[in-house]
């Protein structure tokens, strides 16, 4: 007996140090990793919480971070398979066992159940996957049930050669009995299994050097049933009743010990012996799993599978490069990216939202690196801002092997029909299915267009209302009886705490307070929110609304603005989770009232709608590029009269996915002296975020452009001074790119210019540009070629930004927010914009005074002019300096959070050109395929 009890014990201890070691060793090559082992219970049985609190207990020694799952006994079994499959696609855990038996009041599919769990997680060795590959002889690729692999571990201690040894199993159930017979077989001996129906039992037990009896029969097995100087492994444990033992019965196995244990010459106690060694193996296989996941995956590194292109020249178009190319499902996306499945929202095959719960869980990884792209002052036509974004997340992630993210806005239809046709990037450089992209997506642009005019309509409802009733017939609709009860909604209740009454039964109300809180009293001439509408339709930019006999007269001028205007989507750009977003959507000003105060949608009553309707726009849309590289769409708010950025949400769930060494390349609107000076003062300034790497897109023509070329128009040839090569008017035109680079440096963060290279450039330009622009003060400044050889193009792009991200950023903003309104427009204007000064109309002035004294004076920035030159006129190219910049008016995005100077005339409702984009695009009606230009 003694030998065997030290055996067993000898052995536990054997395992267990070594596992400590082993995890030790993990820990130190791979800093923050540890082993997971997680344990699925079902119910609440005595016996099962013993079990479990002893593989808790040994995992806490070795050093494996072990989770407890407890369902109710109320759970169904579709309650179990979603628990399971969210462990499942958990990178966190590498070993996962179900309980058995499952302890439910439901009918669960105990087979079904334990063949949900992943293979390669299964370390009960149980599932069908398992117990089919140790069945075949892989016994490295499989996990073994744990006690047959400890009951192996025992019968190797004592010395025995296995090979060519009789082995007899008794019983056959798939734990134990079943899969001993296999490891045995392919560990050489000569195995027969018995069981309780086998007639001759006693003689074949007699034969066996080796005896594994897992039958479930107390003391089944006799002991001169035994061939002497046998091996014993019992397995067994049963209760049977003892009078001298205080609860009335006590443990035994499957064999009779006092007996056998004169005839073998070794054999397992019980307790005390098999039970210790099967929870050693389950902790062997947790830490065998986590060493298989660090020889596939190394931490922080995705394992990826990158799209191979199949480049062609000429470059096709971009619909026909998107729908030549097989998008992969976009659940093996989250998944490669490390994405868990109850974390991601499928919309279709090729789209899907991702839950903020993922930031939530990833909120102790630290940050990969923060890249902007932007670009100089453009033409008409665009310089591949979103091409070279696209292009450098391929050259990034498909061929130097990178964590990287890109995150851009969701385009708006009204451009992808009128004249500028799709956002998705050109090319080989595109965010795919570019249809999907450019079209509905996941319905946020919708949902926000449903927001924006609940608003108005309310706005109007409420003057309405207001005008035809008197003080307590309103009350009485606003505050209805119900059951003969009276009570305010919250949203009420914060209406009179900001009136200063604080009372809660609607009854206790005087006649004045009644008067103050039902009258929002909005003076018509202040309303600032405008209907939306997601289409380029000119004839909405004025109207006259209230003009139906039931409206009783009231009437006035209002218009339509296109929906990516609107407050309500700057407000998704920058907030930072559903609660702040309901916080913002509230904030919101709408108007003033007669006595000058401001009236925002919590006045309205309507904030909790809002947040209704807005609900699912908070999560961000995953994509993919052409090269299989992951992308967050995200927000897409206009980048003059808004920040023109994507989200902040999308950013910080993107940077913690990339890792400490990844890259989240996003993208900034129009040219660096409007959405990068906005990214940096309004979009860093709310998210907390700092960027490592400025990327500015250049582009001959542009340049060319700002040296005095001739105007570019979009659907006209390029005259010939863009086709030939002119290095006098290009280097004239570099004083734009020479600007822009300032404006990046002045915030302090390194530049690295791309410059996207056109067919008709000449090497001799693109030389030029590169040069000129690290004469300038730029980190570095590469030739791409993307366009026509997606991230390959790239890949010197990618490797100067790998640099320039590795030197220090010492990031700052231009202005503190605390200065007075005028002062941070004047900084703009003039450090940014090159004017020597600014002149503020009458009625800005006066909506400087009014911000100011409503409390909104020290809200950032954010200036609204045109993207065609530095200063407010577009026909003045290159880098203008001495002009003075006129502010006509002042706007505030309170709930977003920032005011809008305009700056000269622009409409927030673009027109339809005479020849649209909508002439060019079809639908397939047999194989249902979008066709013809984006």
């Amino acid at each position: 007996l003694l030998p065997c009890l030290f055996l067993c014990f000898s052995l536990f201890r054997q395992v267990r140090e070594r596992l400590k070691q082993q995890v030790a060793e993990m820990k130190e090559k791979f800093p923050g990793f540890r082993p997971g082992l997680a344990i699925l219970q079902v119910g609440n049985r005595d016996d099962s919480n013993l079990y479990i609190n002893m593989k808790l207990k040994a995992a806490a020694e070795i050093g494996i971070s072990a989770n407890h799952i407890k369902l109710p006994n109320t759970a169904t079994e579709a309650d179990v398979l979603k628990c399971i499959a969210s462990l499942n696609g958990d990178p966190a855990v590498h070993g996962f066992i179900v309980q058995l038996p499952l302890d439910s009041d439901k009918p669960i599919n105990t087979e079904k159940i334990t063949n949900a769990v992943a293979p390669e997680k299964d370390v009960d060795g149980l599932s069908s996957i398992n117990a089919g590959k140790l069945s075949r002889g892989d016994l490295g690729d499989c996990f073994i049930p744990c006690t047959p692999k400890g009951c192996m571990e025992l019968i190797r201690q004592t010395g025995i050669q296995v090979a060519g040894k009789r082995a007899v199993v008794v019983g056959r159930s798939k734990i134990v009995g079943a899969p001993m017979h296999d490891l045995l077989l392919w560990n050489h001996a000569t195995v027969t299994t018995c069981h309780s129906k086998t007639s001759t039992l006693a003689e074949e037990v007699g034969k066996a050097d080796i005896l594994v009896v897992a039958a479930g029969k107390a003391e089944m097995v006799k002991g001169e049933w035994i061939k002497p100087g046998a091996i014993v492994i019992d397995c067994g444990i049963n209760h049977v009743p003892d009078s001298t033992k205080a609860s009335g019965k006590r443990v035994v196995g499957d064999v009779a010990y006092n007996t056998a244990k004169e005839k073998a010459s070794y054999i397992t106690p019980v307790p005390g012996g098999v039970g210790p060694m099967t929870v050693a193996m389950l902790m062997q296989s947790t830490v065998e799993s986590a060493q298989r996941f660090l020889e596939k995956f190394q931490p922080g590194k995705w394992n990826i599978q990158y799209t191979q292109l199949t480049l062609k020249t000429p470059v096709p178009s971009d619909i026909e490069i998107s729908q030549s190319c097989m998008p992969k499902p976009i659940d093996q996306v989250a998944k490669e990216v490390g994405l868990l499945p109850d974390e991601v929202e499928l919309y279709g095959q090729t789209k899907a939202k991702v839950h903020l719960s993922a930031l939530k869980r990833l909120k102790n990884q630290p940050d990969g690196k923060y890249v902007v792209v932007t670009g100089i002052t453009p033409t008409p036509l665009g310089e591949g801002k979103s091409t070279t974004t696209v292009g450098l997340v391929q050259a990034l992630g498909a061929h130097l092997h990178q964590n990287v993210f890109a995150c851009v806005r969701q385009p708006s239809q009204g451009p992808t029909f009128g004249i500028k046709g799709g956002a998705a990037g050109g090319g080989y450089c595109q965010v795919i299915p570019m249809e999907e992209f450019n079209l509905h997506l996941t319905g946020d642009i919708h949902a926000i267009t449903a927001a924006n005019n609940l608003v108005a309509a309310a706005v109007d409802a409420r003057i309405f209302h207001e005008l035809t009733q008197t003080d307590q017939a309103l009350y009485n609709r606003l505050v209805p009886s119900v059951n003969g009860v009276r009570r305010f909604s919250d949203i009420q209740i914060r209406r009179l705490q900001k009136l200063g009454i604080n009372k809660t039964d609607p009854t206790a109300l005087t006649k004045e307070e009644i008067n103050l809180f039902v009258r929002l009293d909005i003076d018509p001439g202040t309303i600032t929110w405008q209907r939306v509408l997601d289409t380029n339709d000119r004839f909405l930019r004025k109207i006259t609304i209230g003009q139906s006999p039931t409206e009783k007269g009231f009437s006035r001028t209002a218009q339509f603005d296109i929906t990516v205007s609107s407050e309500i989507m700057a407000v998704l750009a920058l907030s930072d989770g559903l609660d702040d977003m309901k916080k913002r959507l509230g904030r919101m000003v709408v108007a003033s009232s007669k006595r000058g105060e401001p009236i925002t949608t919590d006045d309205l009553g309507v904030t909790g709608a809002l947040a209704v309707l807005m609900k699912d726009t908070v999560k961000p849309n995953l994509m993919q590029t052409l090269e299989g590289t992951p992308v967050f769409v995200h927000a897409g708010p206009f980048a003059n009269i808004a920040h023109g950025n994507s989200s902040v949400l999308a950013d910080k769930i993107a940077l913690k996915l990339v890792g400490k060494e990844g890259f989240v390349v996003t993208e900034a609107g129009f040219g660096a002296d409007i959405g990068m000076e906005k990214f940096f003062n309004i979009k860093c300034r709310y998210s907390g975020l700092r960027p490592h790497v400025v990327v500015l897109v250049a582009t001959v023509r542009a340049l060319k452009m700002h040296g005095g070329g001739p105007a570019v128009t979009a659907g006209v040839p390029l005259p010939k001074e863009y086709t030939e090569e002119n290095l006098q008017l290009l280097a004239k035109g570099c004083s734009n790119l020479n600007k822009q680079i300032q404006n990046a440096r002045m915030f302090g963060v390194p530049v690295v210019v791309a410059v996207n290279a056109f067919k008709t450039d000449t090497k001799a330009e693109l030389a030029l540009v590169v040069q000129l622009a690290k004469e300038a003060g730029a980190f570095d400044a590469v030739e791409c070629t993307h366009w026509a050889e997606g991230g390959k193009g790239a890949v010197a792009l990618a490797k100067a930004v790998q640099r320039a991200s590795q030197t220090p950023s010492n990031f700052r903003f231009l202005y503190n927010v605390e200065l007075p309104v005028i002062d941070k427009i004047r900084l703009i204007a003039q450090q940014i914009y090159g004017a020597s000064d600014i002149e503020l109309l009458p009625e800005a002035q006066e909506k400087v005074t009014l911000y100011t004294k409503q409390g909104f004076g020290n809200l950032p920035i954010c200036m609204a002019k045109t993207h065609l030159s530095l200063s407010h006129d577009p026909e003045q190219k290159g880098a203008p300096t001495g002009f003075i910049l006129p502010i006509r008016d002042i706007r505030a995005s309170v709930g977003a959070g920032f005011l809008y100077p305009l700056v000269g005339t622009m409409s927030t409702m673009p027109g339809l050109p005479t020849r649209p984009c909508f002439y060019d695009i079809d639908l397939d009606p047999v194989s249902g395929e979008v066709n013809g230009l984006f």
